[in-house]
């Protein structure tokens, strides 16, 4: 009996110890899901770093070799001009009466050079019409000076431009597909100047917030502070986090941003509705919020609908005429069926949209709702209208 019992105890025990172990791995995975629900972004998504940016690039060309689709070569067009300057800048002195051909086209060429981009890389370059060319497919860029805003020549581009479209045409019709005088050259401009930025020597890096709030700059810091178990992290505006190098860091800030630029972290927004009139698009922020009021929405609808009717006379009939008569049908709507709404204080956007929705309002009226209740002082956010 003693020895039965003991089997009996132990087998309670386990039975125990695998519950608890169970709870604990469920409580895991809820933990796990818990935090993949947050809306954690790393650093990175987030933010900028000081240096690292791209810089706009802007020239002037001419694409040549167009199937009769380039510019009109009109008397002191600049088309006809700059071919003209780059003929005599070859050794040929060509007259104004004998450049007619539709085969050369005006175009601007616009880059963006990368950060610490290096002389002879390769960047792409976008070419756009300037003239009133149809077309740029089967051309080739020449030459072409890439500048930055300081006026200095950053990069040169040159090579086949492929367009994304085509037009076709005949007697009576034409067909065009995408944009036939925007082209692009993959890897079509070198790199001829380099822009001086020595990362490597910072002894503190301004990282810049994309959507600048107090909050987010705060939790910036405290990530940072909290993973190099040191004060480096301080944030200076609500746009900006000033870190300086750690210890054990000197020389080695490319190894800092990459530890730093994986931290998670949760932003913090503020309570906005956006909304674009011209396509009755409304976005609306989790953080919105209500405050009691009571919302009605009706319009008055009159339809009038003509459905005339053709009356003929009678069989065998002498004297009788074919006659249109008129049916018209008129319907009324005056919004008997709209209700009034009442909010609740503090609804949540999920409890607002459903509402809304409740009471049949399409994306137009509910912008003049929202305004109404904004002016009403019962909505917690910002409107701001594109």
């Amino acid at each position: 009996m003693v020895g039965h019992t003991q089997t009996t105890i132990g087998r309670k025990d386990r039975q125990s110890w695998l519950g608890l172990v169970a709870a604990a791995v469920l409580a895991a995975f809820a933990l796990l899901g818990a935090v993949e629900a947050n809306a954690t972004s790393r650093i990175k998504d987030v933010a900028d770093f000081e240096g690292v940016r791209e810089n706009m690039l802007v020239g002037y060309g001419l694409v040549v070799g167009l199937n009769k689709t380039g510019d009109t070569m009109k008397e002191g067009h600049f088309t006809k001009q700059s071919l003209l300057a780059m003929l005599e800048r070859l050794g040929v002195k060509p007259t104004q009466a004998g450049l007619d051909a539709k085969n050369v086209a005006a175009v601007m060429v616009t880059a963006e050079l990368p950060g610490f981009a290096r002389q002879g890389g390769r960047i792409d370059v976008t070419v756009s019409a300037l003239g009133d060319a149809g077309s740029l497919a089967g051309g080739v860029l020449l030459v072409t000076p890439l500048l930055g805003a300081d006026g200095e020549v950053y990069a040169v581009a040159q090579g086949h431009v492929a367009i994304g479209g085509f037009t076709a045409s005949g007697a009576g019709e034409t067909v065009t597909k995408g944009i036939p005088t925007n082209a692009r050259i993959a890897a079509g401009g070198i790199v001829e100047r380099e822009i001086g930025f020595d990362l490597q020597k910072l002894q503190q890096v301004r990282i810049s917030l994309r959507n600048p709030d107090f909050t987010t700059a705060r939790r910036m810091a405290e990530a940072m502070n909290a993973f190099l178990g040191t004060d480096a992290a301080r944030p200076s505006d609500p746009g900006t986090v000033t870190l300086k190098v750690p210890r054990g860091y000197e020389g080695n800030v490319v190894g800092l941003l990459t530890d730093v630029e994986q931290l998670r972290i949760e932003p913090d927004q503020q309570a906005r509705i956006i909304i674009d009139e011209t396509s009755g698009t409304i976005v609306m922020g989790e953080n919105v919020r209500i405050s009691t009021v009571a919302v009605a929405q009706g319009n008055l609808t009159i339809r009038i609908t003509e459905t005339p009717q053709v009356s003929q006379p009678g069989p065998f009939s002498t004297g009788g005429t074919t006659q249109v008569v008129p049916r018209t049908e008129i319907n009324v709507d005056e919004g008997a069926d709209k209700k009034l709404a009442v909010m609740g204080g503090g609804v949540t956007l999920q409890e607002l949209v459903n509402g809304l929705n409740s009471l049949g309002i399409g994306p137009r009226d509910l912008i003049t709702i929202l305004q109404a209740v904004k002016a009403a002082g019962a909505l917690q956010a910002d409107i701001q209208v594109m």
